[in-house]
This record gives C-alpha cells, sequence and structure tokens, in this order.
C-alpha cells in the first residue's frame, strides 16, 4: 500500500482544503473514491470563474475528468450537476456538451436527472429557467444502487391483487416503492423514480434555511439523495468544487467520509464552519423528502 493510499486512510473524516481542483485531484490515490458528486461552474460569469468560449470551457475540463476516473472505484459514481452557458441570449444545454466526455472515458450514463425548482431569474425574451440537470455515470456494470434507502411509502401502501393466482397478496413492495418518473421530496405527494428523473426539490434562495454567502449553492438534501443510494457507510465521496460544502454535509451526515476542494477561500472557510455546525448539532438543513410549501389559493 503506498505511503499516500496510508495517509488517506488515516485522514479524518472529511478533507476540505482550499485548491485547485486538478491539483487536489492528484493527490488522491487510484480507486479510492465512491462518489464524485460536484457541481462544476457554468461558464456564466460568477466571481470565482473566468468567462470563456464554451469550446475551451468544455476543454478544460478534460484532464480533470480523466482524474476523477482515475480516483473512481470501479463501482463507484459520478454525479455531475449542470445548468445552461447562456451566450448573448442563446442556450447552450451543458449537459449536451459534457457527456461526448464522459462517454470517451468509458463511463455509462445510468440516468439523466431534472432538478425541477420553483425559483430562479426571470427571463423577458425567453421562459425562465426552472431546470437543471444531474448526468449520473458510472465507471463499471456491477455499481452500488441502494434502492431500499431512498424508497418512498407506496400511495396505496395494503394494496392487494383482487384477481389472479396472486390474489391477496400485496401488490407493491412493503418496504415501499422505487421512486417513478417524479420527485417531488414531499412527505405526501411521494415521489417517484430513477427512471422518472424530474427531481421537484427546492434552489438555495434567500429564505431557504441553507442559504450562505455562495451565488450558486445547491441544497444539502439534493446530494443526500445521491449519496444515500449510490454509496455505503464509510464510503468516500469527493466534490471537486466543493463551494460551501453542501455534498461534503451530505456525506458526513450519513456516515461517509468526504473529500473536497475549492479554489476561494471564503466559500471553503464557510464550508469548515458548516461542517463543524454539523458536528454540534446546530447545523440547520432542509430535510430530506419535506413537504414542499404551497401558498393557499384564494
Amino acid at each position: 500500500m503506498s505511503q499516500l493510499l496510508l495517509e488517506l486512510v488515516d485522514l479524518p473524516e472529511y478533507r476540505y482544503e482550499c485548491a485547485d481542483a486538478l491539483e487536489f485531484c492528484r493527490k488522491i490515490p487510484d480507486s479510492s473514491v465512491k462518489l464524485v458528486m460536484t457541481s462544476p461552474p457554468y461558464n456564466i460569469g460568477k466571481s470565482y470563474e473566468t468567462r470563456t468560449s464554451i469550446h475551451d470551457y468544455i476543454a478544460g475540463f478534460e484532464a480533470l475528468l480523466s482524474e476523477l476516473v482515475r480516483v473512481l472505484k470501479d463501482d463507484g459514481s459520478v454525479c455531475w450537476q449542470v445548468g445552461n452557458y447562456v451566450d448573448d441570449g442563446e442556450v447552450f444545454p451543458l449537459d449536451v456538451y459534457f457527456y461526448p466526455l464522459f462517454k470517451s472515458l468509458g463511463l455509462k450514463m445510468r440516468n439523466r436527472i431534472i432538478w425541477h425548482f420553483g425559483h430562479g431569474l426571470h427571463c423577458s425574451r425567453r421562459f425562465s429557467g426552472r431546470y437543471e440537470v444531474i448526468m449520473w455515470f458510472t465507471k463499471s456494470d456491477s455499481y452500488t444502487f441502494n434502492l431500499d434507502d431512498v424508497r418512498v411509502p407506496s400511495k396505496y401502501p395494503g394494496k392487494k391483487y383482487f384477481k389472479g393466482c396472486k390474489r391477496g397478496e400485496l401488490s407493491g413492495n412493503p418496504k415501499g416503492k422505487n421512486p417513478e418518473d417524479v420527485w417531488e421530496m414531499t412527505a405526501e405527494r411521494l415521489i417517484d423514480d430513477w427512471e422518472a428523473e424530474v427531481w421537484d426539490i427546492p434552489n438555495v434562495k434567500n429564505n431557504h434555511p441553507e442559504k450562505e454567502e455562495h451565488p450558486c449553492q445547491f441544497p444539502v438534501e439534493l446530494a443526500e439523495r445521491c449519496v444515500l443510494a449510490l454509496t455505503d457507510k464509510g464510503d468516500y465521496v469527493f466534490d471537486p468544487f466543493a463551494g460551501v460544502g453542501s455534498s461534503l454535509i451530505a456525506a458526513l451526515k450519513n456516515e461517509r467520509a468526504a473529500l473536497g476542494c475549492d479554489r476561494v477561500k471564503d466559500y471553503v472557510d464557510i464550508g469548515l464552519d458548516r461542517i463543524a455546525r454539523l458536528k454540534a448539532g446546530s447545523l440547520i438543513t432542509r430535510p430530506i423528502y419535506r413537504e414542499i410549501y404551497e401558498p393557499v389559493k384564494k
């Protein structure tokens, strides 16, 4: 076992640094990470990125993606969450541009998941965008998928077959249903499946309990579902663009180990503070599957 692997094994349950993603990734041993869960910069001119052409933007990820495949376990997954790049009013769907890169590295897409949210920037010359995409890739055909950990209660839990050879038997799985076409992340309207690929989860805006000083912060529950389904306890989750640490918190909250980095020190400091509050039991996160508030109609 290499000294580098020994150092990784001896790490505390998380490691979170201010560093360039490629530089940090090169320090991680081969086949040591179970899940890469991240949301890279979208090339839209935020304070932490340099806006460039769509071609140069995509090409800039080639070396990093190759490193991510190297550190990924054979039964591991990548969840790559992206939105759209907009240039002079024209929309470039980033998942379409990233897909060939992942395929060229031998990864296989298992789902293209739509994350739907109700609030965002309003547009005047096109329809306002209200979704982003999570591209779920695996390194092999033998991958971890803990369906029972993300099942939701059946709509009719006691429903039974009323005819045929199974008459009187439960028609659904007693552990709950495999989520279907629409995931609404609610406790009552209850959700539908990995094949359904639409997740309705509030984005982190000013009135969200997790809101920090980051312009594109994603909610812990978005990462939490991926962590629960695609990793086991003790596995490493790596976020190369960790921001204020939402994916790391999702991992640590569920007894996984976490690795992450971000090039902006202020975000790392906020993330470390959130992790400290998680350990102290004082961090507020929106519970997974909480019902989405809908104003009462007059």
